[in-house]
């Protein structure tokens, strides 16, 4: 992960730089749909309450690892004005679930998010922006572990921050940093895992076309 991250923030640099110093940059305004592909570094949080059956007291086990995972992405955000906007995103992850030692299974998951976002500067050439919204995300393909593993789809809270920078014409790249807050419910043939803590951090980078 920490090699995404460099690696992003070179390749940012390295484009933002060689973009020509009197390029035409484009203005972000009303009736605008911004169309971005990016990569994306998501990093879960470790948590959860493990118990044996579903109306037992907690085992002590927590859960300890969920894998991190680098893919791609594909948003679109439409601008109701100048500086007030909508994003969608679409992407699908894959992460394996530990609790204790024992790997309880995999699932991939499906995590739409829409925020409503505020875009501080947007006819500059540099356009920071926040967001905050809501996710439901939808696990799918659970195995590769303890019989009967399955995860609940749930509801979560999204926050928001990154920034746009202008290259000539309607391209510009993007750095995007996402807060989920996901919090659902694990179970096996014989373990229930309670609120396992998700929470994942998505880091995006990126270009976009404003349409």
């Amino acid at each position: 992960m920490r090699k995404f991250l460099a690696v992003s923030a070179v390749a940012l640099m390295a484009v933002a730089l060689a973009a020509p110093a009197h390029a035409e940059t484009g203005t972000k305004k009303a009736g605008d749909i911004v169309v971005r592909a990016r990569a994306l570094g998501v990093v879960p949080m470790d948590g959860g309450e493990v118990l044996t059956n579903p109306g037992d007291a907690a085992t002590g086990l927590s859960v300890t690892n969920i894998g991190s995972s680098v893919v791609p992405e594909l948003d679109f955000t439409y601008f109701f004005t100048n500086h007030i906007a909508a994003e969608l995103i679409a992407g699908t992850t894959p992460h394996n679930i530990h609790a204790g030692s024992t790997k309880v299974g995999k699932a991939w998951l499906l995590p739409p998010t829409l925020t409503l976002q505020y875009h501080f500067m947007p006819d500059s050439q540099i356009s920071p922006y926040v967001g905050a919204g809501i996710n439901y995300t939808i696990f799918y393909g659970e195995g590769s572990g303890l019989p009967g593993f399955d995860v609940k789809n749930t509801f979560g809270a999204a926050l928001q921050a990154g920034v746009d920078y202008q290259l000539e014409g309607n391209w510009s790249l993007n750095f995007d940093v996402k807060k989920l807050y996901l919090r659902p419910e694990a179970t096996t043939s014989t373990l229930k895992v309670k609120e396992v803590k998700i929470d994942p951090w998505i880091i995006g980078v990126g270009v976009g076309y404003r349409f």
